[in-house]
């Protein structure tokens, strides 16, 4: 980017306000979040890496959400905490463009975690006699090291066209973190090469791994209502029902982000829908498939049990 043509080196994050009663009471809050959505989430990570019950490719790929999940969450979180505690909401349009880069990659990847955890249910429930050769360590590493690559390559050639573009003022966004939209409006250069390049890598990184999870949940459905037991479907489903919420929450607010046209109405509650985006979903994770997960449950007290009796 041609700083000669630039004009500005900063943009300054409206976030929620700057008085100082609202800064001291939202950084409390949002240190309380990160503090929980760090330790839950390395929780997982932990105990799936310590109990060798948890060895399966279903706990593999939720300690690779957890491991996101963390890394996601660094991304806004320690810049927001920051402001509110000096009251400086500027970022550099370098640092600005750089967080962006990092929330996108962990966004994209998600996206296509989410839909390799929906086709291991899938095949677990509707292919168990093909599930263990099916996967495999190598086959599981493949998927997430795809997950991971595929986040990577996509957000990487969104942020390069946005390094060709140019500030000149205004600069302020109207947001509490540097997504795409609101710092692309900024620019006094052509933008629509951006705009496009982002929607069609969006749709591409979004399109095919939503349609694989709904797919692989209409054959999970399918397959639960053909057990003859009513036990068996209710236990078959409560094990996907932690990954259905986390699918059906993930979503549900990209879309209203993302698709939803902007009216006056939703353009403050975006920012409301964002926040849960990305910084309530990360604490929730760890959550949903630690209290409504049995296993995971099990494993805890188990290591629990372990490392007390060897302190004692």
């Amino acid at each position: 980017m041609d700083r000669n043509q630039s004009g500005i080196t900063t943009f300054i994050l409206l976030g929620f306000g700057n008085r100082f009663e609202v800064r001291v009471s939202f950084f409390i809050l949002f240190l309380a979040i990160y503090t929980l959505s760090i330790g839950g989430n390395l929780f997982v990570v932990f105990l799936v890496m310590l109990d060798r019950h948890l060895h399966t490719p279903m706990y593999f790929f939720l300690a690779n959400l957890s491991c996101l999940e963390t890394c996601y969450i660094s991304t806004i979180l320690p810049k927001m905490l920051a402001s509110f505690l000096t009251g400086d909401r500027a970022i550099s349009i370098e640092g600005c463009i750089t967080q962006y880069y990092f929330f996108g990659f962990f966004a994209a990847t998600e996206c296509y975690l989410l839909a390799v955890m929906s086709y291991d249910r899938y095949l677990a429930i509707c292919k168990p006699l093909h599930y263990a050769s099916l996967m495999n360590s190598r086959h599981c590493l493949q998927l997430a090291f795809t997950s991971w690559m595929s986040g990577f390559l996509t957000n990487t050639i969104i942020t390069a066209c946005m390094l060709e573009l140019a500030f000149c003022g205004p600069k302020e966004i109207d947001h509490f973190f540097c997504d795409i939209y609101p710092v692309v409006n900024l620019s006094c250069s052509n933008n629509y090469l951006v705009k496009l390049v982002t929607l069609i890598l969006g749709l591409m990184g979004t399109g095919p791994p939503f349609l694989l999870t709904l797919s692989s949940y209409v054959c999970i459905l399918c397959a639960i209502l053909k057990f003859e037991s009513k036990a068996a479907q209710r236990k078959t489903f409560s094990i996907c029902s932690s990954h259905l919420i986390v699918v059906t929450l993930y979503y549900g607010l990209i879309f209203l982000i993302y698709i939803v046209p902007e009216t006056e109405t939703l353009k403050e509650l975006r920012k409301i829908f964002s926040l849960f985006y990305t910084v309530l979903t990360p604490i929730l994770n760890p959550l949903i498939y630690s209290l409504r997960n049995r296993a995971v449950k099990n494993a805890f007290f188990r290591c629990f049990r372990k490392y007390s009796n060897r302190v004692s």
